[in-house]
């Protein structure tokens, strides 16, 4: 038996409304927002009597799903937020845009910055890490235009 695919990624965050507008500006579309509270819960996540109001969005594509979690209770027990990307069980998402420029353009107005700098992988992808609302860590990636392979002539 083989994992079909990842499912969603998951992030807590403080604030759900200005991370959705974040990752809606990046595109993605949000699929439904609820409080969940149920007993079950806790047995999935081992934090009994926990509170919290999930967000779910999706990429247009809709192979993608990323879950945006606010605990209401129990309070937060840990701040990764501004942990460096080589930390134990470093976390960030990538997502592939279009035009790298626009969109970091776009996303600079509601507050992200640039990690370094961007950088060109083998004439394959532009790459760069960003931080969002929160500290959130995102890389994004655009695709370069490839070129067709000559053979030379003989």
């Amino acid at each position: 038996m083989a994992v079909n695919r990842p499912d969603n990624i998951g992030i807590v965050v403080e604030n759900l409304d200005t991370v959705i507008e974040f990752f809606s500006e990046l595109g993605l579309i949000l699929e439904g927002r609820m409080p969940i509270d149920e007993e079950w819960a806790g047995r999935v996540t081992g934090i009994r009597g926990q509170r919290v109001e999930i967000a779910m969005m999706k990429t247009q594509d809709g192979h993608g799903r990323l879950e945006l979690s606010r605990f209401d209770a129990p309070a937060i027990a840990s701040d990764h937020r501004t942990a460096p990307v080589n930390s134990l069980v470093y976390q960030r998402v990538m997502f592939a845009v279009e035009d790298l420029d626009d969109t970091l353009a776009r996303l600079r107005k509601l507050g992200a910055t640039l990690i370094d700098e961007i950088v060109d992988y083998q004439g394959v992808y532009r790459l760069c890490y960003i931080r969002g609302p929160e500290g959130i860590l995102i890389g994004l990636a655009q695709q370069l235009e490839q070129q067709p392979s000559r053979k030379n002539p003989t």
